[in-house]
């Protein structure tokens, strides 16, 4: 509990503000929110996020995660995600902090470690926070202090936080992620291919054979690590994307869903309802008159 009072104290200095915040450290941020907020959408990139105070959930697909303080999460490939705040106050704010992990140190360190086997293919685990863990994240946040040490000592912490992950409960949710033949890194190829290409339109065949699987193949193990299909994902990010066009550049709903692939601005409406709740204009109206959460951390 002293490890957790210090990362949480930690995270309140260097975030006086709401909000997600970058530190010194590359891939390390910080997110302090000092009340419930709103559902966000977003997607969630791989990562380790540690809740120092407050609750969260986060829902992918039809699937509702919940944590809180000394619990971890981990992310294993970019998902969808809808992330709430729903545990925070002013006097005690959600905080957290997130590591998106690097995939060539794991995929070294892992070589040197005993198999372990993974219980779920699904692309998002939660577990409880081991103190050594906890104690080198802690770590790696305070080089933020010292910006002049973060190049020698970071990759040394982060090779420390990614052995404790391989020596956890977790470690079969680690390697499957960076076995250079599992079943997951074909997932992910498929998925760096929909996030470049969501705009187009594609065929499962197409996507199958570009990820080194049989359609069949793919569909199942797409759905078993993200709880949705090839063309699910890729409407997720186009609705996401539009959503963020409209938000952000003031574009009218039918242009921003022609940008995004959409050559129906009725189906486009449809689907953007479907998934926020109102039509574009009703929905931009809103998200402009309230305090923004955070899908990830």
């Amino acid at each position: 509990m002293n490890d957790l009072r210090e990362l949480a104290e930690t995270i309140a200095r260097y975030a006086e503000r709401d909000g997600v915040h970058e530190t010194a450290v590359p891939r390390v941020s910080i997110v302090r929110i000092s009340k419930p907020s709103e559902p966000v959408h977003g997607v969630h990139k791989a990562a380790i996020c540690i809740i120092a105070q407050g609750v969260k959930q986060m829902v992918v697909a039809d699937q509702l995660f919940r944590y809180e303080a000394s619990q971890q999460l981990l992310v294993s490939c970019d998902l969808p995600v809808v992330g709430q705040v729903v545990g925070a106050s002013e006097d005690e704010p959600y905080l957290s902090m997130k590591l998106e992990l690097d995939p060539d140190l794991c995929t070294e360190l892992l070589m040197k470690m005993p198999p372990a086997p993974a219980e779920t293919d699904f692309g998002l685990a939660i577990g409880r926070t081991q103190p050594e863990l906890l104690s080198a994240m802690i770590r790696l946040l305070k080089l933020h202090e010292t910006p002049e040490d973060v190049a020698e000592l970071a990759p040394l912490i982060e090779r420390e936080i990614l052995y404790r992950l391989l020596r956890s409960e977790q470690a079969g949710f680690i390697r499957r992620m960076f076995e250079p033949q599992h079943r997951h890194r074909h997932v992910g190829r498929a998925i760096s291919w929909i996030q470049e290409n969501y705009a187009r339109a594609f065929t499962i065949e197409e996507v199958a054979s570009l990820s080194g699987m049989s359609p069949s193949s793919l569909h199942q193990h797409f759905r078993d690590a993200t709880a949705m299909s090839p063309l699910q994902y890729q409407k997720q990010l186009r609705l996401q994307e539009a959503r963020r066009l409209i938000l952000t550049r003031s574009l009218d709903a039918a242009t921003a869903g022609h940008s995004v692939g959409y050559e129906s601005p009725s189906q486009f409406s449809r689907e953007y309802k479907r998934l926020f709740g109102a039509p574009p204009q009703r929905d931009i109206e809103r998200l402009r008159g309230q305090p923004q959460g955070y899908a990830d951390a």
